[in-house]
This record gives C-alpha cells, sequence and structure tokens, in this order.
C-alpha cells in the first residue's frame, strides 16, 4: 500500500490533515520526561507515572508497528476569537470545548478509515487506534508526519490551515513510506508568548530542542480544567472570564488570522459565550444534565463553579454579588473561598 492513497482515504473519512510518520525513537522523548521530571505537568499524574516511558515509544501500544498515521481534524468554528471578544460578564469555553467530545468524534473517523484500510490492503495487518487519551506523543509524530511544525505555544502548526486541529494516530504494522518533516516556521515572532496573560510559555535551553515550553502550573487551561484545588490567588485575575479552556496563544498566532472554519454540525457551541449567572444557581444533576457527552464533564461540578466565581470577580461587576454570596453558602469550601474572593474584587 502507497503513503498517498492511505492520506487519500483519511481525507475520505473527514480529516483535512493526514501524513506519516515511521515507528523510530523520537528525540522528543527526552524533553518529554525532563519536562515532567521538573514539574511542569503540575498535579496531572497521568503525564507524569508509568505512563511517562510508555508514551516515549509506539510500540509501548503496538509491538508491531511500523508506521504511524497521523490525522487532523479541524474544529475552528465561525464565531469570533477570545481576543476579540470583550464582553467580561459571559463566560468564554474553549473553542475545542464548544460541541461534541471530540475523542469520539476522532475514533467514528479513525475507525471508518481503519475499516477503509483493511479493504484497501494487499494482505492483513495489525491496527491501534489512538487519541490523546492513548499515552503516546502524538504532537512529535504528527511533526514527522508533515502536518506541521510545534510552535512557540507548544501547538502544532500546519502553514496553511493553521492549529485548530483534533490530533489522532493509528499504529500499523505496515511499513509506509514515510512523509518529510516541515521547517518550524515560527520565526522571531512572539506573540503568543506576549498574549498570556499568566507567563505560561517559558523559554528552555534544549540543543535541537524547542524554545519555548509550556509550564502547566501557570496554565488558564490548567487551572480551569485538570486543577482540583483552589486556584493560587496570584494567578485568578489572569483568568479572566475563562470558565473552561483557554485559546489566547492561538488567537493571536499569525497563522490562524486565515485559519479555515468548518460548519460540521458537531463542533459548533451549544450556547456561544453564555452569561456567568447562567451558571452560578445550577445543581449537580443540572450541571451533568447540561454537559453530558461534552469535554466540560471534566471540570467536574465544584471545579465548574470555582471557575465561574473567579469570572464573576474578574469582571468586576456589582450585578453578580447576589450569586456570589450565594456560592459563598456552598458546603464546598473551595467554592465558598473563592466566592469570598470574588466578592472582594467587585466595585
Amino acid at each position: 500500500m502507497q503513503s498517498e492513497e492511505v492520506k487519500r482515504l483519511a481525507r475520505r473519512c473527514g480529516f483535512q490533515l493526514a501524513g506519516v510518520a515511521a515507528v523510530e525513537p523520537i528525540r522528543e522523548a527526552k524533553f518529554f520526561l525532563d519536562w515532567a521530571a521538573r514539574g511542569l505537568a503540575g498535579a496531572m499524574s497521568y503525564l507524569t507515572d508509568r505512563r511517562a516511558e510508555i508514551r516515549c515509544s509506539a510500540r509501548s501500544l503496538l509491538a508491531s508497528a511500523r508506521s504511524v498515521i497521523c490525522v487532523g481534524k479541524l474544529y475552528n468554528a465561525p464565531l469570533p476569537y477570545s481576543v476579540r471578544f470583550d464582553e467580561p460578564e459571559r463566560a468564554w469555553i474553549s473553542r475545542y470545548a464548544w460541541g461534541e467530545d471530540y475523542h469520539e468524534v476522532l475514533r467514528r473517523g479513525l475507525t471508518e478509515l481503519l475499516e477503509r484500510l483493511k479493504e484497501a490492503a494487499a494482505e492483513p495487518f495489525e491496527a491501534k487506534i489512538c487519541v490523546d487519551t492513548a499515552p503516546i506523543l502524538e504532537r512529535a509524530y504528527a511533526q514527522r508526519a508533515g502536518l506541521g511544525w510545534i510552535g512557540k505555544n507548544t501547538c502544532l502548526i500546519n502553514q496553511q490551515q493553521g492549529s485548530w486541529f483534533f490530533l489522532g494516530e493509528l499504529l500499523v504494522s505496515l511499513d509506509l513510506e514515510p512523509d518529510t518533516t516541515p521547517p518550524d516556521r515560527c520565526g522571531s515572532c512572539t506573540r503568543c508568548i506576549d498574549a498570556c496573560p499568566t507567563n505560561a510559555l517559558t523559554p528552555v535551553i534544549y540543543p535541537g530542542g524547542p524554545r519555548y515550553e509550556l509550564d502547566s502550573r501557570r496554565c488558564i487551561s490548567y487551572f480551569t480544567i485538570e486543577h482540583r484545588g483552589a486556584v493560587p490567588k496570584e494567578h485568578r485575575p489572569g483568568l479572566g472570564h475563562h470558565l473552561f479552556g483557554c485559546d489566547i496563544c492561538q488567537d493571536v498566532c499569525p497563522w490562524n488570522h486565515s485559519a479555515p472554519e468548518t460548519g460540521e454540525e458537531w463542533c459548533q457551541p451549544r450556547e456561544f459565550a453564555p452569561p456567568l449567572d447562567k451558571f452560578a444557581a445550577i445543581t449537580e444533576t443540572e450541571f451533568q444534565n447540561m454537559f453530558r457527552g461534552s469535554p466540560l464533564e471534566r471540570a467536574r461540578y465544584t471545579g465548574f463553579l470555582r471557575n465561574v466565581a473567579i469570572a464573576m470577580g474578574n469582571s468586576g461587576h456589582p450585578r453578580f454579588r447576589d450569586p456570589l454570596i450565594a456560592l459563598r453558602g456552598s458546603p464546598d469550601a473551595m467554592v465558598a473561598e473563592t466566592a469570598e474572593w470574588a466578592l472582594g474584587q467587585l466595585r
């Protein structure tokens, strides 16, 4: 089977990006392990436990793997970027979480691709589907597969189409011709670094390696999604009205200024930038019903209310006094403390 046929089939399965990388030792494994060892993953134990070593080799997931088919699925819905939306009384939800859980979308597409490959292949082969829940250094393989380069914001950037892509992989025992790694085209641009409200993108010195890395312990996405305790007070103002995730480093990237948009239903927002007070009084059952099948489930109910309180405080608007007083009475100590802090921020 030829790599060009594989990529053609991937496009027929709804992927805008597709390429092939060889299964071989990758130098990014060293950078990743060092990053994790220095504590920059924060409390994300799934990046630092036994799975850290597994990530360093695709053959840890499929012993017979010889090639990695890498794909990208566009999720840039046609609505404003966060840096062009100035309504602090509304909740900002990261673009990737507007619609259906992308894990299921990618898995469906990769399952269809695998079936098409089985029909087209001359002989049987082994395969394994991976989305970002699998322990694999997917950006490193995607870069080798020609999908783009890893930018200073640590996202994979495609020269023609930008960075609004979910990545997925299909490990196969087929020996496919690999694609060529594209050059890094960030140049001297530092817009993503300059725009980050919490200074989460920091310089690093790795001979032949990345020039910047992400310190999760300062990242808005980490605080609003992965962090389970109280957000440190010194970082709360930097969260602005972000309720779940952050897009700033992608919003300001020049390579996204003319990025393509998609009208596919699965990634359209259920409600674009809803009012913050809509969420302050919801019960846990309402939270579960509202966000079932959405990435927002990951924040959990108390984490979600914590984020609501911070966003209300950062708005400074007195209309949020009553909702915050109600949250201050929460039986959850973290939510109550955060609401008390937020009340102190109101005009």
